[in-house]
């Protein structure tokens, strides 16, 4: 039997009034907003007239859910989204979840009661529960930064990007590589990147890799390369490049973004091992400090304002009933600097 306001007041233990202000956005307790907020999870109401309300009172606010604030890759891509919305008379709505999964899936709700027109996310990882809130606002959804076949998305071009980066380093003549990614459970980065640089180490084999072990034709060309884990956090890359290096020597560390390989940069040279002339090092991302510190990053650098500008558009269209692409692949383009020695 479906719950009603009533039944949700009751197992809170609140007024009516209190449940239906709640759900329309209106200002309640925060004590009382949680009471609420656990009841209706545990029960997964969700009104009847939820979805028709928002249509019928739909504003002209554009809400943006985001993992962290503090990252070059979201500032800049939210700062492209605001131009952009601002140009077609819309406003930006941020939600910060400091890379809280269940923070992510409460904003979405959170937004949907505010009655905004529609959602941008920028989502490490899409779960059920993900796909369930979706569902239940009712409202236009763009996801960006990764791909998910229920979804409008926007994305880098990761896998090629990978594989660029890949195919570089190797004509640098280098074979002795620490390939240093992030958590699988961030399909762009932590997979995407990754699958197209094995590729791109693949192609480079003789023409009979695909009868052999890969591993065993690696070491007959004389490769040494090793998959490695870390954080975000550039202190969390020095931690790790620090365990790295204790144990292996490679002529050239790989890094799945431009954090990672500053913290590679750091515990290098920590050690005083020089860059790039005994450690070359590579990233993803673009970020304006790698230009800047010497010696400059080589890296794959993403149009962050530009996706930003096309996510707003796409999802002006959207919420106007206007026909999108689902998948949108941004370009990108690889900076040869200085950090990369040639063998």
């Amino acid at each position: 039997m479906n719950k009603t306001i009533a039944d949700i007041a009751q197992m809170a233990g609140v007024a009516k009034s209190t449940v239906s202000r709640f759900l329309n956005g209106g200002a309640v307790s925060v004590d009382t907003r949680r009471k609420i907020e656990k009841v209706v999870k545990a029960t997964g109401y969700v009104p009847n007239a939820f979805a028709q309300s928002l249509k019928a009172k739909r504003t002209n606010i554009i809400g943006t859910v985001v993992p962290r604030l503090d990252s070059f890759a979201t500032s800049h891509t939210l700062m492209g989204i605001d131009e952009e919305l601002r140009s077609q008379h819309y406003q930006m709505l941020i939600s910060n979840t400091s890379q809280d999964v269940q923070r992510e899936i409460e904003a979405i709700y959170e937004l949907g009661r505010q009655k905004i027109s529609g959602i941008i996310l920028l989502a490490a990882e899409i779960t059920d529960e993900h796909l369930t809130a979706i569902r239940d606002i009712a409202i236009p959804v763009l996801l960006v930064g990764q791909q998910h076949t229920q979804l409008h998305s926007l994305i880098h071009d990761d896998y090629r990007a990978g594989y660029d980066i890949g195919a570089y380093v190797l004509s640098q003549g280098h074979r002795e590589i620490a390939y240093v990614g992030v958590t699988e459970k961030d399909v762009a980065v932590g997979v995407r990147r990754k699958e197209g640089f094995k590729q791109a180490v693949r192609d480079s084999l003789p023409d009979q890799a695909h009868m052999e072990d890969v591993k065993q034709l690696e070491r007959s060309a004389g490769y040494d390369i090793r998959y490695y884990e870390t954080g975000f956090k550039m202190s969390d890359a020095r931690v790790a490049a620090s365990a790295i290096l204790d144990g292996f020597r490679p002529s050239l560390m790989v890094c799945a973004t431009d954090n990672i390989a500053l913290g590679v940069i750091n515990a290098a040279y920590s050690r005083g091992i020089a860059i790039p002339s005994e450690l070359s090092v590579t990233g993803f991302g673009g970020y304006d400090i790698t230009e800047v510190i010497h010696p400059a990053l080589t890296t794959v650098q993403y149009p962050y304002m530009e996706a930003g500008r096309v996510a707003a558009q796409n999802i002006v269209r959207l919420v106007e009933h206007k026909p999108v692409e689902k998948v949108t692949v941004m370009n990108y383009s690889l900076i040869e600097r200085e950090s990369v020695d040639k063998r």
